[in-house]
Formats: structure tokens, C-alpha cells, sequence
């Protein structure tokens, strides 16, 4: 036990020390400029990676590194569910029960539900992204599996990514076995691995095309919008999931702009404040950060 805990205990120190490793920044020296007195004075640890789907154009800060994804998992978890049921393993009429010991608290609307309620797949997996939903979430993991969404994310050469094992604990992954893994809770990924994965959505080649773009329908359809998709007018979509634990924040998104389809991954973390509440400090600074992203990779 003792062994187990120091192990733990160091890994939590490299991984602390890998996250200030110096930016790998964008080729332009003036958006790079505007991120970092931004970010300056920002208490916390700042990861970016942002890319215009239509020129190419990238900015990159920390955007290799791993993170903590907290609720942005859900969004590969989304798309494991859209290949399982093309490959005809579920359907999107399969029920789930309701019960009393399988709703998780935390963001979702299912844990107001009546014990006994049904819903089918189809449900479960759109209330997963457009409330976050972690009962629906959890139902969905104890149907497709942890460790199928790890193979499918793999597949697609997101080796970053990681879903780990439900909200509140319980469904391990196969990855859950490493030490390492466990500093992350119930997902890990990269700023770079989920504007990847956003711009081969965009490009309609995760499951099929029809898959992809319906994806990205409910994508559009989330209802948190304290990041990225802040005060953003009503004539420019966007289709994102944010995360929130304690001490972070996270959001990935792409914001259609006029000036291009403009791909976006933030995340803070070790945030000195625990605030939750649409104006808490790792929010703000995801909308300020977004703001000059889509100024900065605007074609």
C-alpha cells in the first residue's frame, strides 16, 4: 500500500513538472503575444490548441500535453455509440431503466427522473452531450464499454484519448490499471487530440458522413455555453461540450465564423478558486482565450 501510494505521489510531481514545459506556439508571433498576456496573471495551468479548418492555421500552447478532460469525454463516448449502432451491435431503440442505484449527481437532467422511467439509446446519448448528462453517460459506458471507445479512439490515431471509467467510479478500463492514468479521473485526453477529432467530424469521416454530421448536430445543441460559445451571436453556430471539475475547466468546440470554421480545445486547471457559477474564473478566461483565437486564426 505504502509502495502504491509513493508511486502515485511521484507520478503526481512529473506530471505536474510535464505541465510547465514551455509552449509550443503558434508561427505568429503576435496571436502568441496576445495568449500569453492573457494569461499571465491567470492563477492556474492554461493548455490550447486551436486550428482554422479552412486555412490550416494552428496555435499550439501545451496543445501535446495530456490533460484532465472531465465532461469533454463524452464526446468520443458519442462517437463509439454512433459506430456501434452502424455496425449493428445496439440500436437506437434500446431501453435503459431508470433505477435508483445506477443515477450519478453532478450536471443532467435523468437523476430527476422517476425510478422505474425508461428511456431508449437514442435519448440517453443526445442528453449526454446537450445537458451533459452523468446518469446517461454511466448507462451508456455500461453498454458500449470503456475499453471499446479507447479501441475506436485508437483506430483514429487519437492515442491521447482516453475514456477511464464512469462518473463516480466503477466500469474501469482496461488503461485504469496504470498508475498514471488514475491522476486523470474518469477521462484523458489533448488539446490536439479533440481538435482532431472535431475537424474529422466537420470532415465527415468518423463512422460515415451521416454519422459525423449528426454528430455534430447535437453538438450544436449543447446547452452550456459558459466558454467558448459565450455571447456569441445567434447567427454564428457552434457546436461544443465543456467540462467542469473543482479546480478546472475545459472546451472543445468549433465556432463558424465568417473567417473560417475555427477548431477549438482549452483547458485550466489548478485553478486557487472553486467557483461554480456561469462567471467563475476558468470560464471567462476560456471565452477571452476563444475571442482571440477566432481573431487570431481568421483567414
Amino acid at each position: 500500500m505504502r509502495s502504491t501510494l509513493f508511486t502515485l505521489i511521484v507520478l503526481g510531481f512529473t506530471f505536474a513538472a510535464a505541465a510547465q514545459i514551455p509552449a509550443v506556439a503558434s508561427a505568429d508571433p503576435k496571436l502568441d503575444q496576445l495568449i500569453k498576456t492573457e494569461i499571465s496573471n491567470f492563477k492556474g495551468k492554461v493548455w490550447i490548441y486551436a486550428k482554422n479548418l479552412d486555412t490550416g492555421k494552428e496555435y499550439s500552447l501545451r496543445g501535446d500535453e495530456q490533460v484532465r478532460t472531465a465532461s469533454t469525454i463524452k464526446l468520443p463516448i458519442m462517437t463509439e455509440v454512433f459506430r456501434q449502432v452502424a455496425e449493428g451491435k445496439i440500436a437506437w431503440t434500446d431501453e435503459f431503466t431508470i433505477e435508483a442505484g445506477k443515477i450519478a449527481g453532478g450536471s443532467g437532467i435523468l437523476k430527476e427522473f422517476t425510478p422505474g422511467h425508461k428511456i431508449d439509446l437514442k435519448t440517453a446519448t443526445v442528453l449526454m452531450i446537450v445537458l451533459s448528462d452523468n446518469t446517461a453517460t454511466n448507462l451508456i459506458l455500461d453498454k458500449v464499454s470503456s475499453n471499446s471507445v479507447n479501441e475506436f479512439m485508437a483506430k483514429l490515431g487519437l492515442n491521447d484519448t482516453l475514456s477511464l471509467r464512469k462518473i463516480g467510479g466503477g466500469g474501469d478500463a482496461k488503461a485504469w490499471d496504470e498508475p498514471l492514468n488514475k491522476l486523470f479521473g474518469i477521462g484523458r485526453s489533448s488539446p490536439k487530440d479533440m481538435v482532431r477529432l472535431l475537424e474529422m467530424l466537420e470532415n465527415g469521416q468518423v463512422v460515415s458522413k451521416e454519422a459525423s454530421a449528426e454528430m455534430i448536430a447535437i453538438l450544436r445543441r449543447q446547452q452550456y455555453k459558459d466558454g467558448i460559445g459565450r455571447n456569441v451571436l445567434d447567427t454564428i453556430p457552434v457546436a461544443s461540450k465543456s467540462g467542469a471539475l473543482d479546480r478546472l475547466r475545459s472546451d472543445v468546440g468549433i465556432v463558424y465564423t465568417r473567417r473560417g470554421r475555427i477548431a477549438i480545445a482549452i483547458t485550466v486547471d489548478d485553478m486557487h478558486v472553486v467557483h461554480y457559477t456561469t462567471d467563475d474564473i476558468g470560464s471567462l478566461l476560456i471565452w477571452r482565450l476563444s475571442q482571440i483565437l477566432q481573431e487570431g486564426l481568421a483567414k
